[in-house]
């Protein structure tokens, strides 16, 4: 499938010189003009989007698409084998919740998932919301979130309908089937019901698109919401939920490195909060609690890698904290629950994940654990306090996934559901491994490795590269269908758990942010080094693929390693961190300093940011193929980051190479809405690396 990118002519993207300073520093951006200054209108409604800018866009989808409109059949045969491979009339399995068990499932050909609740003790399902008749008629639609009532009979479920994350929320009578009149706009999504249903708690975006307010709402009355609680640092998200015991109700201020937190009783929404401990930056901690006793996971008092301590939420402030898990340097506890005899939480020590289980009366604690090099875990917990049986799923990157619930006091465990593939899976067929690439420093980067057993050895077979490195976020070593296709081809799907993730505790996440942050992209080079030189792939036949701040790392290393690169796929990708952190008035910006620094406050923060920007260091040379992608209603990383890095990577683009926009225009940061339109684009991704990883073959 050799392509000749010179036949297609790329769009000329003007040049309108903007220049600002800051420390006293002159900068120039030529490509300033295509941030629409009226963002936030644009959010709301895209027909808004100024016409030059939209002229822009779409010339630039048009440009991707002539481009790969040789891959058309390729593009419709990889969403076939995609699809194929999904259970179409899928169901969870029905988790138990006194009278009833809720679950989830979809109808054949369905788009959205359809929500319904069973008798407990069997009987015929109830459909509570079915995703698809409410999404008719739209071109985008997501769901937020359901949340049913403690009584069973108000189910209240949000949805956006434009990709900007601006969630609506509608109460369903159960009874009845219809939606109450009452409705909430502008919320972050979701909310929870307190404990008898009476009371409603949501949290309201402000005119920045920041979740910064608390309320109450009193169902079925007319009474003004009341204002719980305010944030008034920008620089802190705020989001409320409730005890695993329903108890308590938990409000939460944090951003990526510090958080606060206070308790409000459950059957008493309208009372103060009580604060649980003040914020200190660089200390976190997230509460539940348990037949009146609060359990808290924290890194306070140098816990970096967390422990969990016990208080009386009636005098829940630190100095009343007791250890209960002490902190373990390298074992990093990620979550925990409390039932009314067991406490849970997951944790990952050298790479791989484990669920604890510690039986309160006597402190007698077990893990479940499974032997394969890589696999991913989740903890999927239970609705109710008062049981002995919790639900966890497990996959590796050959095993479908697994559904268990397990029963903490005699240890066993009950497969209650395995993942279909409806097209055939033969787990024998594929090798999954663990391997260790050398950085530059002497520190070794977990790589996750799926080839199927048949795929040579001897530098011949292509390979994709995955990476993120952002916000401590572990990638998982799970089952992913869609890779199949890839692999299935020859290639060999590789996953670099570089630093800036929590592979290898929070110390790999300190070691891969701010000052540290180029570890992130000289561990990913190092990743790709490393597999060319032990013969699973060679230099120059390797796709790199992330999204987000894995698009920060496309961006960075598409400009330090060029030649390394068959093609970089960079969806929604994070590329112009220092115009977006000079910039207060965008969402994300004042959460996310902690994670890149100020460079509004300080000069140092400035010029260290600048000197790895993706877009600030763009230089002219070769680059390999680029395949960017950008949602217009974003509210994450905005549009204008991928329109711009595109424009100034083509402009000091010195080789024959394609350098690609596809924008979706009616979508955000997580692009097509429905299970089987976001195969189409994950196929435009994947049609991109078979195309040019043949190519780099053939040269």
């Amino acid at each position: 499938m050799k392509i000749s990118p010179n036949s297609v002519a790329a769009p000329t993207t003007p040049v309108k010189s903007h220049t600002t300073q800051f420390h006293g520093i002159d900068r120039t951006d030529d490509y300033a003009w295509l941030r629409d200054d009226n963002w936030q209108a644009v959010m709301r409604d895209p027909s808004v989007l100024l016409a030059d800018i939209r002229s822009h866009l779409d010339a630039e989808n048009e440009y991707q698409s002539q481009v790969m409109g040789g891959t058309d059949a390729l593009q419709k045969q990889l969403v076939a084998e995609m699809r194929g491979r999904i259970k179409e009339d899928d169901s969870s399995v029905p988790m138990r919740d006194g009278a009833f068990s809720y679950g989830m499932r979809f109808s054949e050909g369905g788009e959205q998932p359809v929500f319904f609740r069973q008798p407990a003790e069997g009987g015929t399902a109830q459909v509570l919301l079915d995703g698809d008749l409410e999404a008719k008629g739209k071109e985008y639609f997501r769901l937020g979130g359901t949340e049913h009532s403690s009584d069973h009979s108000m189910l209240a479920w949000s949805y956006d309908d434009k990709g900007s994350e601006y969630f609506t929320v509608h109460f369903r009578d159960l009874d009845t089937g219809k939606d109450r009149a009452e409705r909430i706009d502008n919320t972050a999504g979701g909310g929870n019901f307190n404990i008898d249903g009476r009371f409603f708690l949501y949290t309201m975006l402000d005119d920045n698109h920041r979740p910064s307010k608390l309320f109450v709402h009193e169902m079925g009355t007319d009474i003004p919401d009341h204002l719980i609680h305010e944030e008034k640092d920008p620089g802190l998200f705020l989001g409320a939920g409730t005890t695993q015991s329903r108890q308590w109700i938990v409000i939460d201020a944090h951003d990526h490195e510090t958080s606060q937190a206070w308790l409000l009783p459950s059957a008493e929404p309208l009372a103060k909060p009580v604060l649980v401990a003040a914020r200190e930056t660089g200390v976190e901690y997230s509460i539940d609690e348990g037949e009146g006793v609060l359990y808290i996971l924290t890194n306070r008092d140098g816990a970096k890698d967390f422990k969990i301590v016990t208080a009386d939420p009636h005098s829940p402030h630190p100095e009343n904290w007791s250890d209960l898990v002490s902190h373990k340097p390298g074992r990093l506890i990620l979550s925990h629950s409390i039932y009314k005899r067991h406490l849970v939480w997951l944790e990952r020590e050298n790479g791989l994940p484990r669920i604890m289980v510690r039986r309160i009366a006597d402190g007698d604690t077990h893990s479940i654990a499974f032997d394969e090099e890589a696999y991913s875990l989740g903890l999927g917990g239970a609705y109710e306090f008062d049981t002995n049986t919790i639900r966890f799923t497990y996959s590796s990157m050959t095993t479908p996934s697994e559904t268990f619930d397990y029963n903490m006091e005699t240890r066993q465990r009950t497969l209650l559901k395995k993942q279909e593939v409806p097209s055939g899976h033969e787990p024998s067929n594929y090798v999954t491994r663990r391997v260790m690439a050398p950085a530059s420093d002497g520190e070794m980067v977990p790589v996750s490795l799926l080839y199927r057993k048949t795929t040579p050895l001897d530098g011949s077979a292509p390979c994709l590269l995955y990476g993120y490195g952002s916000y401590g976020i572990s990638i998982p070593a799970g089952f992913n269908t869609n890779c199949l296709s890839l692999v299935d081809r020859g290639f060999v799907y590789a996953i670099a758990h570089v630093r800036g993730g929590k592979d290898k505790g929070f110390a790999w996440y300190e070691a891969g942010k701010r000052e540290h942050k180029t570890n992130t992209f000289t561990d990913f080079i190092a990743a790709g080094r490393y597999l060319a030189a032990e013969k699973f792939t060679s230099v120059g036949r390797i796709v790199a693929q992330g999204g987000s701040a894995g698009g920060l790392l496309m961006g960075a290393v598409v400009n330090m390693a060029p030649e390394l690169f068959a093609g970089a796929i960079a969806e929604v990708p994070f590329v112009d961190v220092l115009n977006t952190m000079l910039d207060d008035t965008l969402p994300l910006t004042p959460p996310e300093w902690p994670e890149w620094g100020n460079p509004l406050a300080s000069e140092a923060d400035f010029r260290q940011i600048s000197a790895w920007c993706p877009y600030e260091n763009i230089r002219p040379g070769v680059k390999p193929p680029v395949l960017a992608t950008a949602g217009l209603t974003d509210p994450r990383v905005t549009y204008w980051e991928a329109a711009k890095w595109v424009a100034k990577l083509r402009a000091n683009n010195t080789g024959p190479n394609p350098v690609m926009l596809k924008v979706n225009m009616g979508a955000g940061h997580g692009g097509a809405s429905g299970r089987f339109a976001r195969l189409d684009e994950i196929a435009v991704s994947y049609a991109f690396a078979i195309l040019f990883a043949q190519n780099a073959q053939a040269a």
